[in-house]
């Protein structure tokens, strides 16, 4: 029997608020398959996902104890500035900033075609 008063909602965060930035499907797959590669060359062995309020953020590690070699942030709210994605060094710099993911990690793509033709 269903009560008229049931209501399907999702689990709010800290402060109350239920709104989750996250990556599609598709931006999932692109980054995987970079990873992917990334793995197989044996540059990457671990990574790290945080999904929260304001980012998503993908981070790649060489090693699980280590800071990440790349991180790779989704910020909606900077769609409409330099682009809602953003690609960070090991070292914390902004390496790429961008509208579209395929361009920000064309930097990472490249690096790998460099290890694998040397």
């Amino acid at each position: 029997m269903r009560s008229e008063n049931s209501n399907v909602s999702s689990f709010p965060n800290r402060n109350g608020s239920s709104v989750q930035v996250g990556f599609e499907r598709k931006e999932m797959e692109r980054i995987f398959n970079l990873y992917g590669r990334m793995v197989a060359a044996g540059h990457w062995r671990d990574y790290a996902m945080d999904m929260g309020k304001d980012a998503a953020i993908f981070a790649a590690f060489r090693r699980t104890s280590e800071r990440p070699q790349m991180r790779i942030e989704k910020r909606p709210a900077d769609r409409n500035k330099q682009g809602m994605w953003t690609l960070h060094g090991e070292h914390g710099q902004i390496l790429k900033r961008g509208h579209e993911l395929a361009g920000v990690l064309a930097p990472m793509e490249r690096q790998l075609m460099k290890l694998v033709s040397e």
